[in-house]
Protein backbone atom coordinates (compact mmCIF):
# COMPACT_ATOMS: atom_id res chain seq x y z
CA UNK A 1 0.00 0.00 0.00
CA UNK A 2 0.99 3.44 -1.25
CA UNK A 3 2.32 5.84 2.07
CA UNK A 4 0.71 9.45 2.11
CA UNK A 5 2.80 11.82 0.34
CA UNK A 6 2.09 13.90 3.73
CA UNK A 7 3.22 10.95 5.84
CA UNK A 8 6.14 9.77 3.80
CA UNK A 9 7.63 13.49 3.76
CA UNK A 10 7.15 13.91 7.56
CA UNK A 11 9.13 10.69 8.18
CA UNK A 12 11.96 11.60 6.10
CA UNK A 13 12.20 15.07 7.81
CA UNK A 14 12.17 13.57 10.97
CA UNK A 15 14.79 10.66 10.10
CA UNK A 16 16.91 13.34 8.42
CA UNK A 17 20.12 13.87 9.18
CA UNK A 18 19.80 17.69 10.41
CA UNK A 19 22.36 20.33 10.44
CA UNK A 20 24.29 20.61 13.49
CA UNK A 21 23.65 19.26 16.85
CA UNK A 22 20.54 21.76 17.78
CA UNK A 23 17.49 20.77 15.83
CA UNK A 24 18.00 17.22 17.11
CA UNK A 25 18.26 18.01 20.94
CA UNK A 26 14.81 20.42 20.38
CA UNK A 27 13.67 17.09 19.49
CA UNK A 28 14.67 14.84 22.21
CA UNK A 29 13.98 17.33 24.26
CA UNK A 30 10.12 17.62 22.97
CA UNK A 31 9.95 13.72 23.22
CA UNK A 32 11.78 13.87 26.63
CA UNK A 33 9.31 16.69 28.22
CA UNK A 34 5.96 15.18 26.65
CA UNK A 35 7.36 11.83 28.48
CA UNK A 36 7.86 13.33 31.60
CA UNK A 37 4.76 15.31 31.79
CA UNK A 38 2.78 12.16 31.04
CA UNK A 39 4.34 9.65 33.67
CA UNK A 40 4.06 12.45 36.54
CA UNK A 41 0.05 12.77 35.91
CA UNK A 42 -0.66 9.35 35.62
CA UNK A 43 1.86 8.29 38.52
CA UNK A 44 0.51 11.52 40.58
CA UNK A 45 -3.26 10.22 39.75
CA UNK A 46 -2.75 6.71 40.41
CA UNK A 47 -1.65 7.49 44.07
CA UNK A 48 -4.24 9.96 44.47
CA UNK A 49 -6.91 6.87 43.38
CA UNK A 50 -5.38 4.98 45.58
CA UNK A 51 -5.50 6.64 48.57
CA UNK A 52 -8.98 7.60 47.67
CA UNK A 53 -9.54 4.09 47.36
CA UNK A 54 -8.36 3.35 50.80
CA UNK A 55 -9.80 5.94 52.55
CA UNK A 56 -13.61 4.63 50.79
CA UNK A 57 -12.61 1.38 51.98
CA UNK A 58 -12.00 2.42 55.36
CA UNK A 59 -15.22 4.92 55.66
CA UNK A 60 -17.18 1.69 54.10
CA UNK A 61 -15.87 -0.67 56.23
CA UNK A 62 -17.08 0.95 59.33
CA UNK A 63 -20.15 2.48 57.74
CA UNK A 64 -22.95 1.41 55.19
CA UNK A 65 -23.41 1.40 51.35
CA UNK A 66 -26.73 3.64 52.34
CA UNK A 67 -28.14 4.45 55.96
CA UNK A 68 -32.36 5.34 56.31
CA UNK A 69 -32.21 7.89 59.18
CA UNK A 70 -35.46 8.53 61.43
CA UNK A 71 -37.23 7.02 64.27
CA UNK A 72 -38.81 3.81 64.12
CA UNK A 73 -40.35 0.74 66.18
CA UNK A 74 -40.57 -3.09 65.93
CA UNK A 75 -43.88 -2.83 62.98
CA UNK A 76 -42.26 0.13 61.20
CA UNK A 77 -38.77 -1.72 60.56
CA UNK A 78 -39.93 -4.86 59.83
CA UNK A 79 -42.05 -2.98 56.93
CA UNK A 80 -39.10 -1.01 55.80
CA UNK A 81 -37.53 -4.27 55.84
CA UNK A 82 -39.88 -6.34 53.53
CA UNK A 83 -39.56 -2.86 51.21
CA UNK A 84 -35.24 -3.71 51.17
CA UNK A 85 -35.73 -7.06 50.84
CA UNK A 86 -38.28 -6.45 47.77
CA UNK A 87 -34.93 -4.83 45.77
CA UNK A 88 -32.48 -7.01 44.56
CA UNK A 89 -29.67 -4.41 44.36
CA UNK A 90 -29.71 -4.72 48.16
CA UNK A 91 -27.80 -7.70 49.66
CA UNK A 92 -28.35 -7.26 53.28
CA UNK A 93 -29.35 -4.48 56.15
CA UNK A 94 -29.14 -3.96 59.95
CA UNK A 95 -30.74 -2.30 62.53
CA UNK A 96 -28.77 0.45 64.56
CA UNK A 97 -29.26 3.86 66.72
CA UNK A 98 -27.45 7.21 66.39
CA UNK A 99 -27.00 9.54 69.43
CA UNK A 100 -24.48 11.63 71.02
CA UNK A 101 -22.97 11.27 74.56
CA UNK A 102 -20.29 12.15 76.52
CA UNK A 103 -17.68 9.80 77.88
CA UNK A 104 -16.74 10.54 81.64
CA UNK A 105 -13.37 8.30 82.90
CA UNK A 106 -11.03 9.01 85.67
CA UNK A 107 -12.12 12.43 85.61
CA UNK A 108 -11.58 13.42 81.83
CA UNK A 109 -14.37 13.84 79.40
CA UNK A 110 -14.73 14.03 76.05
CA UNK A 111 -17.77 14.24 73.32
CA UNK A 112 -18.38 11.00 71.24
CA UNK A 113 -20.90 9.53 69.09
CA UNK A 114 -22.97 6.55 70.30
CA UNK A 115 -23.88 3.50 67.66
CA UNK A 116 -26.29 1.13 68.84
CA UNK A 117 -25.79 -2.27 66.52
CA UNK A 118 -26.75 -5.76 66.59
CA UNK A 119 -23.37 -7.88 65.87
CA UNK A 120 -24.35 -10.49 64.10
CA UNK A 121 -26.82 -8.54 61.67
CA UNK A 122 -24.04 -5.64 61.56
CA UNK A 123 -21.20 -8.06 60.12
CA UNK A 124 -23.30 -8.33 57.19
CA UNK A 125 -23.47 -4.78 55.90
CA UNK A 126 -19.58 -3.60 57.33
CA UNK A 127 -16.53 -4.79 58.65
CA UNK A 128 -16.75 -3.29 61.93
CA UNK A 129 -16.33 -7.38 63.14
CA UNK A 130 -13.12 -7.48 61.21
CA UNK A 131 -11.79 -4.01 62.57
CA UNK A 132 -12.61 -5.42 66.09
CA UNK A 133 -8.82 -5.70 67.46
CA UNK A 134 -9.21 -6.49 70.82
CA UNK A 135 -11.60 -7.85 73.28
CA UNK A 136 -15.34 -8.55 71.84
CA UNK A 137 -18.74 -7.25 71.53
CA UNK A 138 -20.00 -8.70 75.03
CA UNK A 139 -18.80 -9.48 78.50
CA UNK A 140 -18.55 -12.55 80.45
CA UNK A 141 -21.57 -13.86 82.18
CA UNK A 142 -22.63 -12.80 85.45
CA UNK A 143 -21.66 -8.95 84.45
CA UNK A 144 -24.09 -6.94 85.08
CA UNK A 145 -22.85 -3.57 83.68
CA UNK A 146 -23.50 -3.57 79.36
CA UNK A 147 -20.64 -3.82 77.22
CA UNK A 148 -19.30 -1.00 74.96
CA UNK A 149 -16.63 -1.03 72.53
CA UNK A 150 -14.28 2.47 71.94
CA UNK A 151 -12.21 3.18 68.72
CA UNK A 152 -8.39 2.35 69.48
CA UNK A 153 -7.54 6.13 69.34
CA UNK A 154 -10.22 7.47 71.46
CA UNK A 155 -9.41 4.63 74.50
CA UNK A 156 -5.76 6.30 73.49
CA UNK A 157 -5.85 9.02 74.10
CA UNK A 158 -8.33 8.57 77.30
CA UNK A 159 -5.93 5.85 78.92
CA UNK A 160 -9.08 3.34 78.80
CA UNK A 161 -8.26 -0.60 78.69
CA UNK A 162 -10.26 -3.13 78.64
CA UNK A 163 -11.99 -3.74 81.75
CA UNK A 164 -12.54 -0.42 83.10
CA UNK A 165 -16.05 1.04 83.47
CA UNK A 166 -16.97 4.57 82.01
CA UNK A 167 -19.90 6.96 82.07
CA UNK A 168 -21.74 7.93 79.48
CA UNK A 169 -23.57 11.55 79.61
CA UNK A 170 -26.79 11.75 77.34
CA UNK A 171 -27.73 15.38 76.34
CA UNK A 172 -31.21 14.51 77.16
CA UNK A 173 -32.76 15.69 80.83
CA UNK A 174 -34.07 13.65 83.19
CA UNK A 175 -36.97 15.34 85.58
CA UNK A 176 -37.25 14.06 89.03
CA UNK A 177 -39.22 15.37 92.19
CA UNK A 178 -36.07 17.26 93.08
CA UNK A 179 -34.74 18.67 89.69
CA UNK A 180 -33.42 18.16 86.32
CA UNK A 181 -30.62 15.87 85.95
CA UNK A 182 -28.77 14.85 82.62
CA UNK A 183 -29.42 11.26 82.06
CA UNK A 184 -26.15 9.04 82.68
CA UNK A 185 -25.48 5.38 82.25
CA UNK A 186 -22.65 3.59 83.31
CA UNK A 187 -20.90 0.52 80.88
CA UNK A 188 -17.89 -1.49 80.98
CA UNK A 189 -15.12 -1.45 78.09
CA UNK A 190 -15.50 -5.08 76.55
CA UNK A 191 -13.03 -4.29 73.25
CA UNK A 192 -11.18 -1.94 70.92
CA UNK A 193 -11.71 -0.98 67.29
CA UNK A 194 -9.03 0.53 64.63
CA UNK A 195 -10.79 1.31 61.27
CA UNK A 196 -7.98 2.79 59.96
CA UNK A 197 -10.12 5.99 59.85
CA UNK A 198 -9.17 8.38 62.70
CA UNK A 199 -12.30 10.45 63.36
CA UNK A 200 -14.01 7.18 63.15
CA UNK A 201 -11.42 5.80 66.10
CA UNK A 202 -11.38 8.88 68.16
CA UNK A 203 -15.33 9.43 68.52
CA UNK A 204 -16.99 6.53 67.97
CA UNK A 205 -18.39 4.07 70.75
CA UNK A 206 -20.34 0.79 69.79
CA UNK A 207 -22.82 -1.09 72.43
CA UNK A 208 -26.10 -3.29 71.94
CA UNK A 209 -29.52 -1.96 70.56
CA UNK A 210 -31.17 -2.33 73.66
CA UNK A 211 -28.49 -0.45 75.91
CA UNK A 212 -28.37 2.28 73.48
CA UNK A 213 -32.04 2.56 73.31
CA UNK A 214 -32.59 2.73 77.16
CA UNK A 215 -29.43 5.35 77.13
CA UNK A 216 -31.17 7.79 74.77
CA UNK A 217 -34.90 6.69 76.17
CA UNK A 218 -35.67 5.67 72.70
CA UNK A 219 -38.17 3.10 74.26
CA UNK A 220 -36.83 0.13 71.91
CA UNK A 221 -36.81 2.31 69.20
CA UNK A 222 -34.26 2.71 66.58
CA UNK A 223 -32.85 5.53 64.60
CA UNK A 224 -31.44 3.91 61.40
CA UNK A 225 -31.30 0.81 59.10
CA UNK A 226 -28.33 0.48 57.76
CA UNK A 227 -27.72 -1.26 54.16
CA UNK A 228 -25.53 -2.91 51.93
CA UNK A 229 -25.54 -3.26 48.03
CA UNK A 230 -24.31 -6.08 46.30
CA UNK A 231 -22.92 -3.09 43.65
CA UNK A 232 -21.48 -0.01 45.35
CA UNK A 233 -21.80 2.00 42.45
CA UNK A 234 -25.56 1.63 42.40
CA UNK A 235 -25.91 3.46 45.66
CA UNK A 236 -27.27 6.90 44.04
CA UNK A 237 -29.50 4.93 42.32
CA UNK A 238 -30.82 2.95 45.08
CA UNK A 239 -31.34 5.67 47.29
CA UNK A 240 -32.99 7.91 44.94
CA UNK A 241 -36.19 5.05 44.46
CA UNK A 242 -35.83 4.34 48.57
CA UNK A 243 -36.63 8.13 48.83
CA UNK A 244 -39.56 8.05 46.55
CA UNK A 245 -40.71 4.97 48.71
CA UNK A 246 -40.10 5.58 51.87
CA UNK A 247 -42.91 8.16 53.75
CA UNK A 248 -42.30 11.58 55.13
CA UNK A 249 -39.79 12.05 58.24
CA UNK A 250 -37.05 9.46 56.75
CA UNK A 251 -33.88 10.60 54.86
CA UNK A 252 -32.05 8.50 53.21
CA UNK A 253 -28.22 9.22 52.58
CA UNK A 254 -25.35 7.49 50.64
CA UNK A 255 -21.63 6.85 52.04
CA UNK A 256 -20.57 9.65 49.77
CA UNK A 257 -23.18 11.89 51.63
CA UNK A 258 -22.54 11.13 54.56
CA UNK A 259 -18.88 11.83 54.07
CA UNK A 260 -19.56 14.73 51.71
CA UNK A 261 -17.09 16.78 53.11
CA UNK A 262 -14.28 14.44 52.42
CA UNK A 263 -14.78 13.68 49.00
CA UNK A 264 -15.34 16.92 47.86
CA UNK A 265 -12.19 17.64 49.21
CA UNK A 266 -10.61 14.90 47.65
CA UNK A 267 -12.10 15.61 44.22
CA UNK A 268 -10.85 19.22 44.34
CA UNK A 269 -7.28 17.82 45.25
CA UNK A 270 -7.46 15.60 42.28
CA UNK A 271 -8.82 18.16 40.21
CA UNK A 272 -6.03 20.74 41.13
CA UNK A 273 -3.36 18.47 40.76
CA UNK A 274 -4.14 17.12 37.19
CA UNK A 275 -4.82 21.00 35.70
CA UNK A 276 -0.92 22.01 37.32
CA UNK A 277 0.40 18.67 35.67
CA UNK A 278 -1.03 19.45 32.77
CA UNK A 279 0.44 22.97 32.53
CA UNK A 280 3.73 20.75 32.43
CA UNK A 281 2.62 18.99 29.56
CA UNK A 282 1.84 22.14 27.71
CA UNK A 283 4.93 23.69 28.31
CA UNK A 284 6.35 20.29 26.81
CA UNK A 285 4.44 20.83 23.78
CA UNK A 286 5.68 23.96 23.32
CA UNK A 287 8.71 22.34 22.70
CA UNK A 288 7.09 20.70 19.77
CA UNK A 289 5.93 24.09 18.37
CA UNK A 290 9.84 25.27 18.82
CA UNK A 291 11.51 22.23 17.05
CA UNK A 292 8.97 22.90 13.74
CA UNK A 293 9.57 26.04 13.87
CA UNK A 294 13.39 25.34 13.31
CA UNK A 295 12.67 22.61 10.83
CA UNK A 296 11.07 24.99 8.97
CA UNK A 297 12.91 27.61 8.66
CA UNK A 298 16.11 24.95 8.00
CA UNK A 299 13.52 23.27 5.23
CA UNK A 300 12.64 26.94 3.37
CA UNK A 301 14.08 25.67 0.26
CA UNK A 302 12.95 22.33 0.36
CA UNK A 303 9.25 23.80 1.31
CA UNK A 304 9.69 26.03 -1.75
CA UNK A 305 10.33 23.54 -4.01
CA UNK A 306 7.50 21.00 -3.12
CA UNK A 307 5.14 24.24 -3.31
CA UNK A 308 6.96 24.59 -6.63
CA UNK A 309 6.25 20.78 -7.96
CA UNK A 310 2.80 21.44 -7.19
CA UNK A 311 2.09 20.78 -3.40
CA UNK A 312 -0.84 22.91 -1.90
CA UNK A 313 -0.58 24.91 1.80
CA UNK A 314 -3.11 22.43 2.94
CA UNK A 315 -0.56 19.73 2.31
CA UNK A 316 2.29 21.47 3.74
CA UNK A 317 0.82 21.86 7.04
CA UNK A 318 -0.11 18.38 6.65
CA UNK A 319 3.75 17.46 6.71
CA UNK A 320 3.94 19.29 9.77
CA UNK A 321 1.05 17.60 11.65
CA UNK A 322 2.38 14.38 10.83
CA UNK A 323 5.78 15.41 12.13
CA UNK A 324 4.24 17.07 15.20
CA UNK A 325 2.15 14.15 15.79
CA UNK A 326 4.48 11.75 15.58
CA UNK A 327 6.79 13.56 18.29
CA UNK A 328 4.01 13.83 20.43
CA UNK A 329 3.09 10.26 19.90
CA UNK A 330 6.73 8.90 20.98
CA UNK A 331 6.39 11.15 23.96
CA UNK A 332 3.02 10.12 24.99
CA UNK A 333 3.49 5.89 24.59
CA UNK A 334 7.02 6.66 26.66
CA UNK A 335 5.37 8.52 29.03
CA UNK A 336 2.77 6.12 29.71
CA UNK A 337 5.51 3.37 29.84
CA UNK A 338 6.62 5.19 32.40
CA UNK A 339 4.35 6.09 34.20
CA UNK A 340 2.95 2.72 34.49
CA UNK A 341 6.62 1.20 35.52
CA UNK A 342 6.27 3.88 38.27
CA UNK A 343 3.57 3.07 39.50
CA UNK A 344 4.48 -0.79 39.86
CA UNK A 345 7.25 0.36 41.33
CA UNK A 346 5.74 2.49 44.27
CA UNK A 347 3.25 -0.28 44.17
CA UNK A 348 5.70 -3.97 45.10
CA UNK A 349 8.76 -1.53 45.98
CA UNK A 350 7.23 1.37 47.39
CA UNK A 351 10.88 4.10 48.18
CA UNK A 352 8.35 6.04 50.56
CA UNK A 353 7.76 3.93 54.18
CA UNK A 354 4.74 5.65 55.42
CA UNK A 355 4.33 5.76 59.29
CA UNK A 356 1.67 3.54 60.29
CA UNK A 357 0.84 5.47 63.50
CA UNK A 358 -0.24 8.20 61.30
CA UNK A 359 -2.01 6.67 58.28
CA UNK A 360 -2.44 3.40 59.19
CA UNK A 361 -0.81 1.80 56.17
CA UNK A 362 2.99 1.44 55.46
CA UNK A 363 3.06 1.65 51.77
CA UNK A 364 1.43 4.66 48.97
CA UNK A 365 -1.72 3.07 47.57
CA UNK A 366 -1.35 3.12 44.18
CA UNK A 367 -5.10 2.33 41.40
CA UNK A 368 -4.04 2.83 37.97
CA UNK A 369 -7.75 3.47 36.00
CA UNK A 370 -7.84 3.26 32.20
CA UNK A 371 -10.83 6.01 32.62
CA UNK A 372 -7.23 8.25 33.68
CA UNK A 373 -5.04 7.17 31.37
CA UNK A 374 -7.70 7.70 28.14
CA UNK A 375 -8.04 11.52 29.38
CA UNK A 376 -4.50 11.95 30.12
CA UNK A 377 -4.07 10.43 26.44
CA UNK A 378 -7.14 12.54 24.40
CA UNK A 379 -5.43 16.02 26.71
CA UNK A 380 -1.84 15.60 25.91
CA UNK A 381 -2.96 14.84 21.84
CA UNK A 382 -5.07 18.04 22.26
CA UNK A 383 -1.63 20.38 23.45
CA UNK A 384 0.38 18.92 20.91
CA UNK A 385 -1.80 19.87 18.63
CA UNK A 386 -2.33 23.52 19.73
CA UNK A 387 1.30 23.63 19.34
CA UNK A 388 1.84 22.66 15.86
CA UNK A 389 -1.31 25.12 14.33
CA UNK A 390 1.03 27.91 14.19
CA UNK A 391 4.86 26.38 12.92
CA UNK A 392 1.74 24.50 10.34
CA UNK A 393 0.02 27.33 9.36
CA UNK A 394 3.57 29.56 8.94
CA UNK A 395 5.32 27.15 6.77
CA UNK A 396 2.00 26.81 4.45
CA UNK A 397 2.74 30.47 4.11
CA UNK A 398 6.06 30.22 2.64
CA UNK A 399 6.63 31.94 -0.98
CA UNK A 400 8.16 29.24 -3.31
CA UNK A 401 10.31 31.66 -5.36
CA UNK A 402 11.85 33.20 -2.17
CA UNK A 403 12.11 30.48 -0.52
CA UNK A 404 14.27 28.80 -3.52
CA UNK A 405 16.16 31.79 -4.51
CA UNK A 406 17.21 32.77 -0.83
CA UNK A 407 16.50 29.62 0.71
Amino acid sequence: MLKKFEFFAAKRYLKAKRKGLFTIITTVIAIAGISVGVAALVTTLSVMNGFQHDIQEKIIGAQAHIVVYGKMDADIYEKFEKILHANPLIESSAPAIYGQAILTVNNNSTGVVLRGLDPEKEKKVNKLDKFLIKGSWHLPKGETLPPIVLGQELAYNMSIVIGDEIVLISPQSVATSIGTFPRMKKFKVSGFIKTGYYDFDNTMVYTGLKSASEFLNLKEQITGISIKLFDIDKSEEVASKLSKILSFGYAVKTFAQINSTLYAALKLEKYVMFLILTLIVFVAALNIASNLILLSIEKTRDIGILKAIGATPKQIQKIFWWEGLMIGTTGIILGILLGLGLCWVIANHSPIELPSDIYYLTKVPVAVRWQDIVVIILGSYFLCFLAILYPAYRSSKINPVEAIRYG
